[in-house]
């Protein structure tokens, strides 16, 4: 599927070199206020404008304005990258609620990182987990998918938009209910 905009937060591809302490450290003072010290300026990566006040995402900066503008439709302020997209697209598509540990395996990022993005999206209140670790979107959580999936596709979500379809065709519903006729969408 066509990406239509790379306009989101993403996380940083060399992300395997951090320890998990500082992995943990920076995923959670994303989104944090960060001052320049005196006499000193932050850059914001998007405007590339000098600041003295920034919000601090994996090592870049960016205005609150620029800050916004990366914030999708239904996402209520959280910072979703194509790895949330992965998550609850994964959830949407399963005919039965999938195990957090697969869901983990399979949205394209490292395994440490996908259990606390697991952990936020479902403190969030954009999925809900039952005590034997299977998970359910909530309506929240469709709200928020639809919102990164018009943000970097340009359309409502469909399975083709998530980093495990390429791997396992079959989680095209299309294909779960036995359709042998090609899709003309």
């Amino acid at each position: 599927m066509q990406k239509i905009s790379d306009f989101i937060f993403s996380y940083p591809p060399n992300l395997q070199e951090l320890d998990l302490a500082t992995m943990v450290s920076m995923y959670r003072d994303r989104g944090e206020p960060r001052r320049a010290a005196p006499g000193k300026y932050l850059a914001c990566a998007i405007t590339k404008k000098l600041l003295k006040e920034a919000k601090w995402w994996f090592g870049l900066y960016y205005s609150q304005t620029a800050w916004d503008e990366l914030l999708t439709k239904g996402s209520e302020g959280y910072p979703l990258t194509e790895s949330e997209l992965n998550l609850l697209g994964l959830i949407v598509v399963s005919e039965e609620p999938p195990h957090r540990e697969y869901v983990e395996k399979n949205i394209g990022i490292l395994p440490k990182l996908a259990y606390l993005i697991v952990n936020d999206i479902k403190q969030f209140g954009f999925i809900q987990e039952d005590e034997h670790g299977f998970l359910r979107i909530a309506p929240r959580g469709e709200q928020a998918l639809q919102g990164i999936a018009r943000r970097i596709y340009g359309k409502r979500f469909m399975p083709e938009m998530l980093h495990a379809y390429h791997q396992d065709p079959s989680l095209s519903k299309d294909d779960k209910r036995g359709n042998d006729q090609a899709t003309l969408f």
